[in-house]
């Protein structure tokens, strides 16, 4: 199996105005496979070439020091600024910590879980119920919305804080935690942290104050969710239809033939590698309307494939259709460069990477390590209730995902405002003929 090259460069710099948070900046045509690799080392994305190591602990020098060697024997290019190596050479401890029999492994183990805390619940997988102050630290009770779910007790802030109990049963974790601090407890999360808010503004996050709403299992808060979106461009009854009857009567390279079932239509391009699929009974905004493969040849094998369902705007499946009948060369562009350039926010999360429209009404995400739905667009923010979906499996051309990030924008970028015309300037009377005068 083929690889492609490694040719990417990352350079880390401390953060100007957050130490000692890390910048990596990654440049080159494999960038994005570096920014892979990065995000599961913990950096999360703050722009296009740009991503960022914040966490509790201050331990940021010492694991982009081991990021830095992790890329290296995979054969990126690295860089580090000399100012990080000072602080990467520098080996401190904590003040006053309060388990001095750790070694320094250990602290980092113990520091490391807590970081592990931090993220689940600000990534939204780790829901926090109830906190109270036990008259020395923060405690509070929490429920994971994933894999098997399970409450916990926590103790502690920062990088000390510790799960001191597990619970299968909600109930009884929460029952036993009013047991345990009565008159103290509060409701929700307790509030940040000046460490918790430090690491969020240096990954460009607003900090949440004491009378924000509370972050919700999918990771939105009741505030954004009140607030209305423009509603997702959607494909009305037939555009669906009369968009494919089109392309098969205007492009005579591909050849129309019905299955065995009158409700499904299969198109073959004349190369034999592509072939699309539409579905003539697919009426649900969740059902598959279109099925769009490529191969390696007639009896090759299946080098990538796409779904889009009922509701898909037509200007995205006219993308993918034009594409495969002639690719517009992408000259080694990111993905997401088009919507960076429209102005489209960025949000990095647990293994995965999400750009969402100004107006919130399409969303673009990437999932570096997936194995089926590598990349994902879909009408809306809510990826549990899309208005469609497009879904692209590993494999999917990088011209081709910058053709419909391209059309994403193009889509969701106000229309310029026509030009008003001054009204012609009145044109003087055209004086009338004088008769001419005869002579006698």
């Amino acid at each position: 199996m083929s690889h492609a090259s490694v040719d990417a460069h990352i350079r880390f710099t401390l953060h100007p105005e957050h130490h000692p948070s890390v910048i990596a900046t990654t440049s080159g045509p494999t960038s994005d496979a570096a920014r892979s690799h990065l995000h599961d080392l913990g950096f999360r994305s703050t722009g296009p070439d740009t991503m960022v190591l914040a966490r509790i602990d201050h331990e940021e020098p010492h694991y982009t020091n081991a990021a830095a060697t992790q890329l290296i024997r995979y054969g990126f290019t690295v860089e580090i600024d000399p100012p990080l190596q000072e602080e990467i050479d520098t080996e401190w401890s904590w003040g006053n910590y309060p388990y001095p029999w750790c070694t320094r492994d250990e602290v980092r183990e113990v520091s490391a879980e807590a970081q592990r805390i931090h993220d689940d619940i600000a990534e939204g997988r780790l829901i926090i119920q109830l906190h109270a102050d036990d008259g020395h630290t923060t405690v509070a009770v929490g429920t994971y919305t994933s894999g098997l779910r399970r409450t916990i007790h926590l103790h502690g802030e920062n990088h000390l804080r510790q799960i001191t109990q597990d619970y299968d049963d909600e109930a009884e974790a929460v029952g036993e935690f009013h047991k345990l601090y009565t008159v103290a407890v509060r409701p929700g999360s307790a509030p940040l942290t000046e460490r918790e808010k430090a690491a969020r503004q240096a990954l460009g996050i607003t900090p949440r104050t004491d009378n924000d709403p509370e972050v919700s299992p999918a990771g939105t808060t009741t505030a954004s969710r009140a607030t209305p979106a423009v509603l997702p461009p959607t494909a009305g009854p037939g555009e669906h239809e009369a968009f494919l009857t089109s392309f098969l009567e205007t492009n005579p390279e591909w050849e129309k033939y019905r299955t065995g079932h009158d409700d499904t239509t299969i198109a073959n391009h004349e190369s034999l590698s592509v072939r699309a699929e539409f579905d003539h009974e697919a009426r649900h905004r969740t059902d598959t309307a279109w099925t769009i493969a490529a191969y390696n040849g007639p009896v090759g094998e299946r080098l990538w494939h796409a779904t889009l369902t009922a509701g898909t705007p037509v200007a995205f499946i006219q993308a993918i259709t034009d594409h495969l009948d002639c690719p517009h060369p992408a000259e080694g562009a990111e993905p997401h460069l088009p919507l960076h350039e429209a102005g489209w926010t960025a949000a990095s999360l647990a293994a995965r990477t999400t750009w969402r429209a100004p107006d919130r009404s399409i969303t673009f995400e990437h999932q570096p390590h997936a194995v089926d739905d590598r990349w994902t667009v879909f009408g809306g923010d809510d990826a549990n209730r899309p208005a469609w979906s497009i879904r692209l499996a590993p494999g999917t051309p990088h011209d081709l995902l910058v053709q419909l990030t391209s059309t994403a924008a193009d889509t969701t970028s106000p229309p310029r405002p026509t030009p008003r015309r001054s009204p012609p300037a009145p044109q003087p009377p055209v004086p009338l003929p004088r008769p001419r005068a005869r002579i006698r």
